[in-house]
C-alpha cells in the first residue's frame, strides 16, 4: 500500500448520507437488462468470471477489473467540480484473493494506489482526490489464485456534505406511453436509486396517455405521494420539462433542489440518477450536470464525451477535444489503454436526455425558452454559463437513447434546428449577420440541387419565422408544427416508400449509384449542377444511392433517384423539378436578403462562448 491512499473498516453508507458517508457509486457488474453488454461493467482479463447486477464472482486464478465505462469512479471530474477531498471503495468479500485500487493519469497511464489481500471480510480503500485535475480515474481490480472470490454490496462514497439538497426527476412524454412506462418502471425498480428522490414527476403532452397502460398503477403505487402526473398539451420538450421544473422549483417544497429531467424513451440505467443527483449534491457551486448519451442500437457507443456549439455557424453537435466521440467504450489502443476518456473535458452544452438542472439556476437565469423542439437544451446552457453555472457531462453517468445517425435529416423537425439555431445564436454570440446568412444560403444551395425541395422551404420558412420576431414563440410552438407539415406536404419526396414500391422507378432503375469524392471547388460544381438541373441535362436518369452517399454533388447528377432513408426503413424519391427549384430559389434568395438587411441585433456580451 502506498502512501496516496489509506485503508480502514466501511461505515454505513446508505444513499441518503448516514453514517457520515454518501453513496455517489453502486459497484454494479452487469446492466439492468440482458441488451446491454457486461463489459461496460466488468471486463475479464483472464480466467473467468460471473457477472450479476450487484455482485460478481470471479473465478481461481482469474483476473477482472472495472476500468469500464460504469466500472470507473471519475476522479477528475470529482476533483475539479466538488469539495470532495477523498473517495473510498467499500464491499464486501467472501472467499480469497487480491483487490487493487487503481488510478489513471490524463494519457491513461495506470497506476496502483492500494493493495489489500482479503478474505471473508468487509474493505475499504481509500484515496485522496489530489492528482486528478486535468484527467484520469479509479477501479478496482481482482485476482485470485486457488480460491474464488465473491465482491457484493460494493459502493463508491464520499463524506456527505454539511447541507442537504433535494432531487426530483421530471419525464416528459408525448405519445410513447410504452416506452415511458419502460422508463418509469426501470427507474423506481430499486430502492436505493428511489432513496434520493424527492418526488417524480411526469408531464404527459400526448392523446394515447400513459395512465391508460397496465403498468401505470403499479409505478404510481411505488412512488406514492412523491408522484405527480401532469396531462397537458402537446408544447414539445422544452415546454413539458419546463412545466415539470416549475412545479418542482415552485411547488417541491425545497428553496434548493436539483431536478433531473429524463427523456421518456431512453433505455434506462438508474444508476444516472444516484451518479447525477450525488454529484449535484457534492458541487463546489451550482451547476449543470449532464449524463452522457450511449446509441441504443449499439449499446457500446457514446456519442459524445462532451458537447458544444458554433453559435455563429448554426451547428451544434461538435466533440469538445480530447472527448470520445461516436466511438466503442469498450475498445482498446493499440498501446493497450482503454477508450474512457481519461482526459477531462469541458462542455458547451449537454442534452436533456437526462441531465440534472439546479434550481438556482432558475432563480439567476429564469426557465427555459418555449422553443418547443431542438436547441433548447443548448439555449439553457449557454444562458446558464452567462450567469456563471457551468455544465458538465459526467462520464460513467449514461443512458442509451436513439441513435442520432439513423435519424432521417429531412424532416419537420429541421425547421425548428434551424429557427432555434438562429435564436440562440442571436441570444449568445455576436450574431454576425452576413456569415449567418452565407451559412444559410450554402444549405439552400445544398438542399435545391440534391431536389430536397421540402427541406428547402422548410429552411425558408424558419428564416422567416426567425425575421418576425418572438411572437412566433407565443403558443410554444403548437402552430409552427401544423405549418411547416402543411408546407412541406406539396413536395413528394418528403414521403418515405418500402423500396419495392418506388414511384417512378422500377426495379432494373434502381441501381446502387456510388458517390465519387467530394469536390475540391465547391461553388463550381454547384453551378454546374444547378444548371444541369434547371435545363434537363443531368448525366445520369435514375439509380439508388445509399443514406450514407447522399451528398449534394452526387444527387444532383440524377433526373429521379431513390436515396435510402437513414432509419435503413425505405426509400425517397427525388424528382427533378425545374419550377420548384426556380421558385424556391428566387423565394429563399428574397427571405436571406431581408435577413442580411434586418437581421442584426444588438451584441450584449455575457459568457464568451465554448472555446472548442
Amino acid at each position: 500500500m502506498t502512501d496516496a491512499a489509506t485503508l480502514s473498516t466501511p461505515r454505513d453508507a446508505g444513499p441518503a448520507g448516514e453514517g457520515g458517508r454518501l453513496v455517489v457509486g453502486r459497484g454494479l457488474f452487469a446492466g439492468p437488462t440482458p441488451e446491454v453488454p457486461d463489459e461496460l461493467y466488468v471486463e475479464v482479463l483472464g480466467g473467468r468470471a460471473e457477472r450479476r447486477r450487484r455482485h460478481l464472482r470471479v473465478g481461481e486464478y482469474s483476473h477482472v477489473g472495472t476500468n469500464t465505462y460504469y466500472g470507473r469512479f471519475p476522479a477528475s471530474y470529482w476533483q475539479r467540480w466538488t469539495t470532495a477531498t477523498e473517495v473510498r471503495f467499500e464491499g464486501r468479500t467472501r472467499g480469497a484473493g487480491r483487490l487493487m485500487l487503481r488510478a489513471s493519469d490524463t494519457n491513461g497511464v495506470p497506476r496502483t494506489l492500494a493493495v489489500h489481500d482479503t478474505a471473508t471480510e468487509d474493505v475499504c480503500l481509500a484515496a485522496p482526490l489530489d492528482r486528478f485535475l486535468d484527467g484520469g480515474g479509479l477501479w478496482i481490480e481482482i485476482v485470485t489464485d486457488d480460491d474464488e472470490l465473491v465482491l457484493h454490496d460494493a459502493r463508491w462514497t464520499v463524506a456527505a456534505p454539511a447541507t442537504d439538497r433535494g432531487a426530483s426527476v421530471v419525464v416528459c412524454t408525448h405519445n410513447r406511453a410504452d416506452d415511458c412506462i419502460a422508463t418509469l418502471q426501470a427507474l423506481t425498480a430499486e430502492h436505493d436509486v428511489l432513496a434520493l428522490l424527492d418526488e417524480v414527476v411526469v408531464v404527459d403532452q400526448g392523446t394515447d396517455r400513459i395512465d391508460t397502460r397496465e403498468g401505470f398503477a403499479d409505478v404510481a403505487a411505488r412512488l406514492g405521494d412523491h408522484f405527480r402526473y401532469l396531462p397537458q398539451p402537446n408544447l414539445g420538450g422544452s415546454g413539458g420539462f419546463t412545466r415539470g421544473l416549475y412545479e418542482v422549483v415552485e411547488h417541491g417544497g425545497r428553496p434548493d433542489v436539483d431536478v433531473l429531467f429524463m427523456d421518456d424513451d431512453i433505455r434506462c440505467e438508474p444508476e444516472v440518477v444516484v451518479r447525477l443527483a450525488t454529484f449535484g449534491r457534492c458541487v463546489a457551486d451550482p451547476t449543470i450536470v449532464g449524463a452522457q448519451m450511449l446509441n441504443l442500437l449499439h449499446p457500446t457507443q457514446v456519442l459524445a464525451g462532451a458537447e458544444y456549439a458554433v453559435l455563429t455557424d448554426l451547428t451544434n453537435g461538435h466533440v469538445s477535444p480530447g472527448a470520445v466521440g461516436e466511438s466503442d467504450v469498450t475498445a482498446h489502443f493499440p498501446d493497450g489503454t482503454k477508450n474512457v476518456q481519461d482526459r477531462r473535458v469541458d462542455a458547451g452544452y449537454t442534452g436533456w436526455w437526462s441531465c440534472l438542472i439546479p434550481s438556482e439556476l432558475v432563480r439567476r437565469a429564469g426557465y427555459p425558452l418555449p422553443l418547443f423542439f431542438q436547441w433548447d437544451d443548448v439555449e439553457y446552457c449557454y444562458r446558464a454559463r452567462a450567469h456563471g453555472v457551468p455544465t458538465v457531462t459526467l462520464p460513467g453517468a449514461g443512458v442509451w437513447h436513439a441513435d442520432f445517425p439513423w435519424k432521417d435529416w429531412d424532416d419537420w423537425h429541421r425547421y425548428f434546428n434551424l429557427r432555434n439555431a438562429m435564436i440562440t445564436a442571436a441570444l449568445h454570440s455576436p450574431f454576425p449577420v452576413r456569415h449567418v446568412t452565407g451559412v444559410l444560403a450554402d444549405l439552400l444551395g445544398r438542399y435545391l440541387v440534391s431536389m430536397n425541395y421540402g427541406l428547402a422551404t422548410t429552411l425558408i420558412a424558419a428564416v422567416e419565422d426567425f425575421l418576425a420576431g418572438p411572437r412566433v414563440l407565443d403558443d410554444g410552438g403548437v402552430a409552427a408544427v401544423g405549418r411547416i407539415r402543411a408546407r412541406r406536404a406539396g413536395h413528394g419526396e418528403t414521403v418515405a416508400h418500402p423500396v419495392t414500391d418506388a414511384p417512378g422507378l422500377g426495379p432494373t432503375e434502381m441501381e446502387i449509384a456510388r458517390s465519387g469524392p467530394e469536390p475540391t471547388r465547391d461553388r463550381l460544381v454547384m453551378a454546374k449542377r444547378i444548371t444541369q438541373q434547371l435545363l434537363g441535362r443531368t448525366p445520369r436518369h435514375g439509380g439508388l444511392v445509399g443514406a450514407g452517399e447522399a451528398h449534394w454533388w452526387h444527387i444532383g447528377l440524377f433526373d429521379r433517384v431513390a436515396v435510402t432513408d437513414a432509419g435503413q426503413g425505405g426509400v425517397r424519391v427525388r424528382q427533378r423539378d425545374p419550377e420548384a427549384l426556380r421558385s424556391l430559389g428566387l423565394e429563399g434568395t428574397r427571405v436571406l436578403w431581408r435577413l442580411a438587411r434586418e437581421g442584426a441585433v444588438p451584441w450584449r456580451p455575457g459568457a464568451p462562448p465554448h472555446p472548442g
